[in-house]
């Protein structure tokens, strides 16, 4: 007799950075529920970081629409069936038009705190939150294994951002990248390991001139995200924008170094034992009275340093290989 499922629905963040973050629960679900069978539903920029989940019956790739609702359209039958656990991250308002025997939602009491930790509260994990965990396939592994192979160190570098006010100076992170790879240097002789999306392409141009072509692994839109995860596990050290793929580096074990401005970093710092942030000269505080709705098509980036950067790396590298 097969043994009865335990049907799951997640309903996935609509932010990749916290799609990440939060991607330890389906972890322990997938871990600890009794014969569990996951149905995903995500947008499409955040689908693919759960390609190759096992134990996925369905995955769902759903838009909001101008109301802010999901569109059910694709889910079908789903609408009806009984769910034993639905966790909705981003809102519960699919939670509430199904039916499950137990729901796991969001408490409005609590204050506001870090994403991963507001994550782990829907299932009561806030003493313990499962750390970020994204599932790769054996052929997912060995394309990146390809794509790193060799013996010299690689900084990995991803200095686009999603608004010009995150984005550091493209020229600051060629600079750094330099002076890491340059003879003398913390990765002295070691490649570039270039992260970001296709409409990134050209504007990496000033990080990716500041080493040799040979030198360089050119992944900007050419790896998807789970490619570019697992490559990421092969990363000496990473920096670059509080974007997508310092989440990923975090999640890699990838030595971290994000660089934030008006952003939150206790809110969207990634999570790891090796990650450290860094801030230029204004507080976020002081950011927000220049720009309260924090959208203004200003750099608020540029008081960070290129030194301040340059020693922030140096010293996280002294503090992983001292426990080497």
């Amino acid at each position: 007799m097969a043994a009865k499922t335990f049907p799951i629905l997640f309903i996935a963040p609509g932010d990749l950075r916290e799609a990440v973050l939060s991607s330890g629960l389906l972890k322990k679900l997938h871990d600890e529920a009794p014969n569990p069978k996951f149905t995903i539903i995500a947008n499409r920029r955040v689908a693919p970081l759960y390609a190759e989940m096992p134990k996925v019956e369905q995955l769902v790739v759903s838009e909001r629409t101008r109301s802010g609702r999901r569109w059910f359209g694709p889910l079908g039958p789903s609408r009806a069936r009984r769910w034993a656990l639905v966790v909705d991250l981003p809102s519960g308002v699919i939670a509430g038009r199904l039916r499950p025997r137990g729901k796991a939602l969001r408490r409005s009491e609590i204050e506001p705190a870090h994403k991963l930790i507001d994550a782990a509260r829907l299932m009561r994990l806030e003493d313990e939150p499962p750390p970020p965990y994204i599932f790769t396939s054996e052929a997912t592994e060995a394309r990146a294994a390809q794509l790193t192979d060799g013996d010299a160190p690689i900084l990995a570098v991803a200095p686009t951002a999603d608004w010009v006010g995150m984005a550091w100076p493209p020229e600051r992170f060629g600079e750094v990248a330099r002076r890491l790879l340059s003879p003398g240097g913390a990765l002295a002789g070691g490649r570039l390991m270039l992260l970001g999306d296709k409409a990134d392409v050209h504007e990496v141009d000033p990080v990716r001139s500041a080493v040799a072509r040979g030198a360089t692994i050119d992944l900007v839109g050419k790896a998807d995200l789970l490619t570019t995860f697992a490559a990421l596990k092969r990363a000496r050290l990473f920096f670059g924008s509080d974007n997508v793929f310092s989440q990923l580096a975090a999640a890699a074990g990838a030595p971290t170094l994000a660089l934030f401005g008006p952003s939150d970093d206790r809110i969207w710092r990634p999570w790891g034992v090796d990650v450290r942030v860094v801030r230029g000269a204004r507080s976020l505080d002081e950011l927000r009275r220049i720009d309260p709705p924090l959208s203004a098509q200003v750099r608020h980036m540029v008081d960070l340093s290129a030194e301040s950067v340059m020693a922030a790396a140096e010293t996280l590298l002294e503090e992983v290989a001292a426990r080497e």
